[in-house]
């Protein structure tokens, strides 16, 4: 692989937009195919189906998921006929008798996950590093594929008033180019999917306008990517006060959206900003409406949330626990897929009249936590920057006693806001030691994106400090 990306990174610039598109062709046709206007036309009826409807869907679906998985899948088989020789005969039919999986077994044998009457060798295959870096290998076939790319059209583009045809620009984590290259393109036109791929590594502020100029003289419709980047691109649209952008619907992934983020996006393209919720792993997935609530797509898998190993009632926050609906093929069940939120009490639907269930709030990583001296668990840190004169900022626990706060100011920035900074942290921290390091940009992970909190504890003292928290 990195003999590829070294020779493609020395392609001539039209050569690699060949290359892009190409790649694109083979996307498309895992992607899209005969039957995805048919796909897209039901999970827009489905958007109206009320909850009794989605509860007869759901009896029906789980149980085949959980007997697939139980009978075809050797690492599930393998699991229960250990459990039957110890003598243990809870019925695998409810959800309640599975263990949770972590996400190392799934890493370290990802090929015990694939159901049995499946070959690897005819299935789209995926990694993602995930927010630890450490790689994931997932297989779909092409109906799981297709499938949810059927969904992804219907919830994230035609509820916005856009079409998979119309010209878009994605800001992602792929090295399109060198990360020492300072002169653009910054990105490729894949034409196969009428998409500007855009590097997330080069967004720095002298570079930032050939972007946006790549945005009008692609005429680009719509965007797709990091919250991060996108928030990048705004903030130069309203410096430098460009008023040619026409962006019909911006689209945020893979990190949180906090409000003012979403507020500045807004401002400088002129439309509204979307949240999406999803992973890799495909076991659970979410966007929001123009109510700005965020509704999950049951079709591909059902949360739970569990706090302390136990299921917790409807807005109490805990960790996110997934079963995959969707990928037969591969299907993974009470998968901790390392968030934390809370899904909404109300069920009764949305003012956008759509009757898909809700997730009230996506609070973090469960990877994203903070540890105090006396054990205790902090999640929550979104509120130590607003409202001050701060554009970005990240939060990083170097030690127990030491954590850094990384930030972006504002011009207006003053030494009463980077007071607040330290005095909000200890509020929630403790009396520790707050280092604070301006910074022009927030620095990026392998992945390209930005981490908003950031762990760097080794798990020896995380324990440590948490047995000492349940011995006191």
């Amino acid at each position: 692989m990195t003999t590829l990306l070294h020779l493609y990174h020395g392609l001539p610039i039209p050569l690699r937009s060949a290359a892009a598109t190409l790649r694109g062709l083979y996307l498309r046709w895992w992607r899209y195919g005969p039957e995805s206007e048919r796909l897209v036309q039901e999970a827009l009826e489905r958007d109206a189906w009320s909850p009794d409807q989605w509860r007869t869907w759901q009896r029906e679906r789980l149980p085949y998921v959980l007997h697939r998985a139980a009978t075809r899948v050797p690492y599930y088989r393998e699991q229960w006929a250990g459990r039957r020789r110890r003598g243990d005969r809870a019925s695998w039919d409810y959800l309640e008798n599975w263990p949770v999986l972590d996400k190392e077994p799934l890493r370290q044998h990802p090929g015990a996950f694939v159901a049995d009457d499946c070959d690897v060798r005819r299935m789209f295959r995926e990694q993602t590093s995930g927010t630890t870096g450490k790689p994931l290998t997932l297989w779909r076939s092409r109906p799981t594929v297709s499938g949810l790319y059927a969904l992804s059209v219907a919830r994230t583009r035609l509820w916005n008033g856009v079409a998979r045809h119309d010209r878009w620009a994605m800001l992602g984590g792929q090295l399109i180019v060198p990360a020492a290259q300072r002169r653009p393109p910054f990105w490729v036109w894949n034409a196969a999917l009428h998409q500007l791929y855009m590097s997330s590594y080069h967004l720095a502020p002298d570079l930032i306008p050939h972007y946006l100029d790549a945005l009008v003289r692609y005429r680009v419709r719509y965007l797709f990517g990091y919250t991060s980047s996108l928030y990048a691109l705004a903030e130069a649209v309203l410096t430098c006060g460009r008023r040619d952008l026409a962006i019909a619907v911006a689209i945020s992934n893979a990190e949180a959206l906090p409000p003012h983020q979403r507020d500045v996006i807004a401002e400088a393209f002129r439309c509204p900003v979307r949240e999406t919720y999803g992973m890799a792993e495909t076991v659970a997935a979410a966007s929001a409406c123009a109510a700005g609530h965020l509704h999950q797509w049951p079709e591909v898998g059902e949360i739970e949330v569990l706090e302390d190993g136990q299921r917790v009632a409807p807005g109490v926050p805990g960790e996110f626990v997934c079963t995959g609906l969707l990928n037969l093929d591969m299907p993974l069940v009470r998968y901790r897929v390392g968030d934390r939120g809370r899904l909404a009490a109300n069920r009764s639907g949305c003012a956008c009249g759509r009757t898909l269930p809700l997730i009230a709030g996506v609070e973090g990583r469960t990877s994203d936590v903070l540890i105090t001296r006396d054990g205790r668990r902090v999640f929550w840190l979104n509120p130590v920057f607003y409202g001050l004169a701060v554009r970005q900022g990240q939060i990083v626990q170097e030690t127990l006693e030491r954590i850094r706060i990384r930030y972006v100011p504002e011009a207006s920035c003053t030494a009463a806001d980077r007071h607040a900074l330290v005095a909000r942290l200890r509020s929630r921290m403790g009396d520790v030691q707050v280092v604070l390091e301006e910074v022009d940009a927030l620095p990026r992970g392998a992945n390209g994106k930005v981490g908003a909190v950031i762990c760097q504890l080794s798990p020896d003292e995380r324990a440590d400090a948490l047995r000492r928290s349940a011995a006191s």
